[in-house]
């Protein structure tokens, strides 16, 4: 998700989106026509994102559940609130997961290449050796390996424990101002990767084109989006409304409330940017109490990412379907955890779903060339990603709310 505080496309923006569509036509015309010399260039480019990817996906989403889960004790006084908000927010996170697990098996989508092969790395696993190699024997080694479960309950364990230190600790506040520099530098190496981000597109574009060209299927793409889509929709309007139901209030009520918010998220594609007028319309027209709202939804805006985990979930399986894996009840199983954890250190980055799931791809060796395809469409999908998670964070401080207060059902 961007970061930026528009409602509207600024310069930068439109220029941003004009580079893709280049990228995009010049990565098609390549993969078509271009000389052996040409395509091998487009083929170095996209290999050259791939290692950056591996580079940055592991420390980014360690540091940031630290980070994040470190600093949960800070305010003492609002213990109670902050666990009906860690409840909440991993509920209905695990759920769109869930949701997107499912819909996945219902709709099957199909592989885009016919004939794909398990690229050298990947190694299947059974439910029972998910479950023991999320176990680490040591810190370092599942940096080393890329694995990916174990790195995330790793991170959760540090930052679980570090918010269980005194808040006075001198301690805690070094390793907590350590983790906050990391993270904003590690922001910042990733703001760079993104300003060059069309080229890594074009490469993408031409390797994929060269290869349909000589004859993949493509059409398995309109079920993956009609997946990702559904998965947000039946999140969005059954499954929160019916919470809000089971804990006595009126889903129409906070919807019509929250309505600004949920139009400026839309438009403007960021949790962030939207937060003042997600708080203004908690306290003012959902009758939020200032204390909930202005401790729950910066919260929520950081780690309550429903739409990010339903996208994490589904693209990550799908491409490792098209990779040649046998996706597993075990797999899918690891990857709800995984894709639930991820989404929480989502914090902060630029273009978030979609550049977890590629790094988280990338750090399995898993090919990412599909991300290319998927980008020209993830505009959209950002768009009611980001509502959803505006309407999930407003669900949850209405929640934390009614339980707080003991409010009477509406």
């Amino acid at each position: 998700m961007s970061t930026g505080a528009t409602t509207g496309f600024s310069a930068n923006q439109k220029k941003m989106a004009l580079f893709y569509v280049i990228a995009i036509v010049l990565g098609v015309l390549n993969g078509y026509v271009g000389t052996d010399l040409t395509v091998q260039g487009g083929d170095l480019i996209a290999n050259i994102f791939v290692r950056l990817f591996k580079f940055i996906a592991i420390p980014v989403i360690a540091v940031s559940i630290i980070a994040t889960l470190g600093r949960a004790s800070r305010a003492k006084d609002s213990a109670s609130i902050f666990r009906h908000t860690i409840f909440y927010t991993l509920l209905t996170t695990i759920l769109a997961a869930s949701l997107a697990a499912a819909l996945f098996f219902m709709f099957a989508p199909a592989n885009v290449t016919t004939a794909a092969v398990a690229p050298e790395g990947i190694v299947q696993h059974s439910y029972m050796e998910y479950l023991l190699s999320a176990i680490p024997n040591n810190v370092i080694a599942p940096f080393l390996s890329g694995n990916v479960l174990a790195v995330l309950l790793i991170a959760a364990a540090f930052g679980l424990a570090l918010s269980h230190l005194p808040d006075e600790s001198a301690g805690k506040t070094t390793v907590l101002n350590f983790f906050d520099g990391l993270q904003a530098t590690l922001f910042k190496l990733i703001s760079w990767i993104i300003l060059f981000l069309p080229i890594g597109i074009f490469g993408f574009v031409s390797q994929l084109m060269s290869e349909i060209n000589a004859g993949v299927n493509v059409g398995g793409l309109g079920s993956y989006f009609a997946t990702v889509l559904t998965a947000n929709f039946v999140q969005m309007i059954i499954i929160l409304p019916l919470m809000l139901l089971l804990r006595g209030l009126n889903p129409i009520k906070v919807a019509r409330a929250m309505f600004p918010a949920l139009t400026l998220a839309f438009f403007s594609k960021s949790s962030a940017a939207t937060l003042p007028v997600t708080m203004q319309s908690a306290e003012n027209n959902l009758q939020v109490s200032p204390k909930v709202a202005r401790f729950v939804l910066p919260i929520c805006t950081t780690i309550n990412m429903n739409g990010c985990a339903a996208f994490i979930l589904v693209t990550v399986i799908y491409l490792m379907q098209n990779a040649g894996l046998d996706i597993t009840f075990g797999t899918v199983l690891a990857w709800i955890l995984i894709s639930t954890l991820a989404a929480v250190g989502n914090a902060g980055v630029p273009m978030g779903c979609f550049f977890l799931s590629a790094s988280l791809l990338a750090s399995m060796n898993v090919p990412i060339g599909l991300m290319g395809v998927i980008l020209p469409f993830y505009a959209v999908i950002d768009m009611i990603e980001t509502t959803l998670n505006v309407w999930s964070d407003s669900c949850v401080a209405a929640m934390v709310d009614h339980d707080i207060n003991r409010k009477k059902p509406e």
